[in-house]
This record gives structure tokens, C-alpha cells and sequence, in this order.
């Protein structure tokens, strides 16, 4: 039942993306020392969810969390490779983390919100 409805499908797809997002984050930390490694990303969730289901929509300046984007994609321009060619930033990696875990929390409260919708509109709320 809930996985046909679709604000539900949005939030399992947000949690997988976040929840595989983390898991590069991990991998690069976990390299962090390693020479030659470059830092792995996936592309935000609102640019996979665009080109998969026609996306998300902007309501107003800031919503979607741009400004907070934006921050990371500073400090990413200003971190370059180390001198053994590893470009993983253990500062950027934390910035991510956080990303990710309002990613996460997002997710999260989008599912419940659709349940204690649906439990009301049941007469189980």
C-alpha cells in the first residue's frame, strides 16, 4: 500500500541515496591516507530525482537547502590534492556527513508524516 503512493516512494528513494551517499563518505575517510585516492560523490538527491521523475520544485529562495550546497561547493573548489595526490578532505567529509544526515532526517519525517496522514484518514490516528 504505501510504497504506491508516491511522496512515499520519494522518501524510500531519498533515504537509499542518502544512505549510499554515506557510504562514499565512509570509503573516503576511510582513504584518507591513502596515495593516489580521489574522494568519491554521488550527485545530490534533487539532481538524480530531477532526471528521473521530472524533480523537485523550488517554492521559495533557500528552500531545498541551497544555501547550505553552496557552502560545500566553496569549500570543495578551495581544497585541492595533497602532495601524494589524495584529494580526500576529512573537513569536507564531515560537511557531507551533516548533508547527508538532513538527508536522512528528511527522509524520515516525510514517511511518518504520509503514515500518521494515512492512519487518521483510517480512523487508527
Amino acid at each position: 500500500m504505501f510504497e504506491k503512493l508516491e511522496i512515499t516512494a520519494m522518501a524510500q528513494a531519498m533515504a537509499a541515496h542518502a544512505g549510499d551517499r554515506m557510504g562514499l563518505v565512509a570509503r573516503n575517510v576511510a582513504h584518507a591516507d591513502t596515495p593516489g585516492y580521489r574522494a568519491l560523490d554521488l550527485p545530490s538527491f534533487d539532481e538524480v530525482y530531477r532526471a528521473e521523475e521530472g524533480g523537485m520544485r523550488a517554492t521559495r529562495p533557500g528552500h531545498l537547502g541551497e544555501g547550505f550546497t553552496r557552502a560545500a561547493e566553496a569549500f570543495a573548489v578551495r581544497s585541492g590534492a595533497a602532495p601524494n595526490g589524495n584529494t580526500v578532505s576529512l573537513e569536507g567529509e564531515m560537511l557531507k556527513a551533516a548533508e547527508i544526515r538532513q538527508e536522512q532526517d528528511m527522509a524520515l519525517a516525510i514517511y511518518r508524516s504520509a503514515s500518521g496522514i494515512l492512519r487518521s484518514s483510517l480512523g487508527r490516528g
